[in-house]
């Protein structure tokens, strides 16, 4: 996920979730959260309503300021506590992929509309608390580290331990919240991954590397270096040049971009062609950015095309005895074990996914699915939209009120 707002905002909620919601047995008494929920989302009568109601406590949580520090990894910390009606609860929040130049920080905390994602966490009772993490780029394994020692910083802000810790995350940060809920179940209650790659790391290295091995072949020259290889002139100057020297390529050549959408099996949006440049921009923009970075952290190059043989394109035999065949070293191919999910769950975990997804395909939540089969600790939530991580605030709200009602 690129620098930049939360793309949740929109105007579409997910109905079918909220309908599981109203359906519940209203009838049950007692004073926790989840019965005041229940009875709240029985007696509204818009859908948009019940999924405020369905996510709120009785009595409005009054949102107090963040305290920021600095973690003994060096990662930032921000922790928020509601001045007025914690219900004692804790969610942790991990942000999507930042480029290796980016300063260290905290990012994508705010939505596309200005809303702050820590004041409506509070508004909704819960304590809230991020991180920086203490690197960019390939940081999800420091991530993991970075959010166990900060849910240990949030007693001495919070003034005591949380009652129930809820991992979130999206894109970079939804694999982040995947392996930390599988590798440390002692910490959560629960999950909430958004347009995560948890099917396989290794092929979603595989899919960006094709991506930029496919232009390079029907767009020769257009990009320097190689899928590899990436030279400091083509990251800084991407925006300047060569953002537009791919869109000014693609629109010369239609049928050859058609035919790289279809050899990638990159997501588009059929309705509107625009999507292709976007699609194309967008996974370029990841090998670019995150390559060298993976290399240097990996110990060599881990992406590999070796034996791949691509369908779609106008002359299938010619396309794959001329396209570059890249090798991985063994080293860096091996490392990608360790960002491989198990399907191990001992603790719920709700995954929302874009149907078209052109960054992280949707095919990721299908391979989770059938790592943790029978286990009835998953549900995967498909969403019928273009775009990465492009979710409604209704639709996210839904996917944590179902990841609630399965954590408790």
């Amino acid at each position: 996920m690129k620098v930049g707002a939360v793309p949740w905002v929109g105007a579409v909620l997910y109905k079918p979730l909220m309908d599981d919601v109203l359906h519940e047995d209203v009838a049950a008494g007692g004073s926790s959260p989840i019965a005041a929920w229940r009875r709240c989302a029985a007696a509204l009568v818009g859908l948009a309503l019940a999924i405020a109601c369905a996510v709120a406590p009785a009595g409005a949580a009054t949102p107090a300021a963040c305290q920021d520090g600095v973690l003994p990894g060096g990662a930032l910390s921000r922790i928020c506590v509601p001045a007025a009606g914690w219900n004692g609860d804790l969610v942790v929040w991990a942000h999507g992929y930042i480029a290796f130049n980016e300063p260290i920080d905290f990012y994508h905390l705010t939505f596309a509309d200005g809303t702050s994602l820590p004041d409506l966490v509070q508004r909704l009772g819960f304590a809230f608390a991020t991180t920086s993490f203490r690197e960019n780029g390939l940081a999800v394994l420091a991530a993991i580290d970075d959010v166990r020692e900060l849910i240990d910083a949030v007693p001495a802000v919070a003034g005591r331990a949380p009652g129930r810790t809820y991992m979130t995350g999206a894109s970079e940060g939804g694999l982040v919240t995947v392996l930390a809920i599988e590798r440390h179940p002692d910490l959560f209650a629960g999950g909430l991954a958004a347009c995560g790659p948890i099917g396989s790391f290794a092929r979603q290295v595989d899919y960006i590397g094709d991506v930029r091995v496919l232009f390079d072949y029907f767009f020769p020259g257009v990009l320097p270096g190689s899928p590899t290889v990436i030279p400091t002139a083509l990251i800084d100057d991407w925006d300047a040049v060569y953002v537009p020297a791919i869109a000014s390529a693609l629109a010369a050549n239609p049928a050859a971009a058609r035919d790289l959408i279809r050899t990638s099996g990159a997501a588009v949006d059929a309705a509107d062609p625009t999507t292709i440049e976007a699609t194309v921009v967008d996974v370029l923009w990841y090998n670019v950015f995150g390559t060298n970075d993976a290399v240097a952290r990996l110990g060599g190059n881990p992406y590999t095309n070796r034996g791949r043989f691509y369908l779609g394109s106008s002359n299938d035999l010619r396309l794959n005895l001329r396209v570059r065949r890249v090798s991985a070293d063994p080293v860096a191919r091996a490392g990608l074990v360790a960002y491989e999910t198990s399907g191990r769950l001992s603790r719920p975990v709700v995954a929302l996914h874009t149907g078209r997804d052109p960054v992280i395909p949707f095919w990721h939540e299908q391979r989770y699915a059938a790592k943790v089969e029978g286990t009835g600790r998953f549900v995967g939530i498909p969403v019928d939209r273009y775009g990465h991580c492009q979710f409604t605030v209704g639709e996210m709200l839904s996917a944590f009120v179902r990841l609630l009602r399965s954590a408790r």
